[in-house]
């Protein structure tokens, strides 16, 4: 889940109710830009130190080229009070002792029994047996304090036990190792996966580089705003990029086309609404092995020589990410027999349904709770925004 690999945005300018950036700004868009002023009073009063924090989402989206509406201030307004309430690198209770079960999770799944031992036996002794690394990591309080644990470490294991301990094993030594183990993968007061950022980083720089980057609060919101807004979507309403936004881009859309799937094959949910059309593996990369939902489109597409083959089925899906997936023979299929078939235009989104799990999270939740909440303080920042007379689109 969440594999979110960046695009090139399309020059077309959409509405602001799409909550698109386009590269430039209308007469009619600069008439609602608003000033840092006015995007400091959409964040919440009980926010410290607002100022700063609107002056980096107004100087960020004029970089990124974001029409600086009400909607889509408050779009970033929610999605950042949602993630962190406006605290660039925030305590997470509970964090060390779920970490440690992570870590030892993570050493079984990746090293095997035995070498996960080994690995355990150094956390428990060292650098020093009363200072150990396992007590270290159940005490740390926040995710920078853990990350920059964890990356010193795996430097410390890379110094002190060198290849020649871990037979087979050379190409985890160093910082791959680190990048490996390491569980904290989304961070900062947007919560943006370490991937996404790699793939979007405004300057050269090594990893951890860019991941103290992502504990500032301008870094933060930099790849947050950048994943939260940078791809165009025909969505009616906010609610599908915010679910979007936990559970990868266009996953609402793709949801729609699953249980438009599910219609056509007269099955109430055989498929999996969860909005990922292919099977990914940890990297975000497509696997070989092929999901329920192509199986389906190639059962179903089994019955018209017309329809898009096997080969055209895998090659579509893998646009699945992008908007271009809309453009592709195997949507247009599914959505013209959807409509002859209930005699009613298709859904475009839907809610996915997508359980969200983790060690920072103390119960499971779904992606319909986590869009809601956002939701719910959307509108109270277009509340906001209304009372204080802004102009809303």
């Amino acid at each position: 889940m969440n594999s979110n690999r960046h695009f090139h945005i399309s020059v077309l300018c959409l509405a602001s109710l799409l909550l698109t950036a386009c590269g430039g700004q209308s007469g009619a868009e600069n008439e609602n830009k608003l000033s840092a002023e006015k995007i400091k009073q959409l964040i919440p009063a009980r926010v410290q130190d607002r100022e700063s924090w609107a002056q980096d989402i107004l100087e960020i989206t004029d970089e990124l080229k974001i029409p600086q509406n009400a909607e889509n201030m408050c779009t970033i307004v929610a999605v950042v009070d949602q993630e962190s309430n406006f605290v660039a690198n925030p305590v997470v209770p509970g964090l060390g002792n779920k970490a440690a079960t992570e870590i030892k999770e993570r050493l079984q799944d990746k090293l095997g029994k035995t070498m996960a031992g080994y690995f355990e036996n150094m956390l428990k002794t060292k650098p020093t047996p009363d200072d150990n690394y396992l007590n270290q990591i159940k005490k740390v309080k926040t995710e920078k304090d853990l990350d920059q644990l964890y990356r010193e470490m795996f430097s410390y294991y890379s110094q002190q036990y060198h290849v020649s301990l871990l037979t087979g094993a050379a190409k985890l030594v160093g910082e791959d190792l680190a990048e490996r183990f390491n569980p904290i993968t989304t961070l900062g007061s947007m919560q943006v996966h370490v991937n996404y950022a790699k793939q979007n980083k405004r300057s050269y720089m090594n990893i951890n580089q860019l991941r103290d980057e992502l504990y500032t609060e301008y870094g933060g919101l930099y790849y947050g705003i950048h994943r939260l807004m940078m791809y165009p979507a025909n969505y009616d309403k906010p609610l599908y990029r915010f679910a979007d936004y936990n559970s990868g881009m266009y996953s609402s859309r793709n949801a729609a086309f699953q249980k438009m799937l599910n219609k056509l094959m007269d099955e109430k949910e055989k498929l999996d609404l969860d909005g990922d059309l292919l099977q990914y593996n940890k990297d975000g990369d497509v696997k070989l092995q092929k999901s329920g939902t192509e199986q389906a489109l190639m059962q179903y597409f089994s019955k018209d020589p017309t329809a898009p083959s096997a080969g055209d089925i895998r090659s579509d899906l893998k646009k699945e990410k992008t908007q271009a997936f809309e453009n592709t023979n195997t949507y247009k299929y599914v959505i013209k027999k959807y409509q002859d078939k209930i005699g009613h235009d298709a859904p475009y989104a839907i809610m996915p349904k997508v359980v969200i799990s983790g060690p920072k999270l103390s119960r499971d939740y779904n992606t319909n709770w986590y869009a809601e909440r956002v939701n719910s303080r959307y509108v109270s920042c277009m509340q906001r925004a209304k009372r204080l007379k802004l102009k809303i689109s």
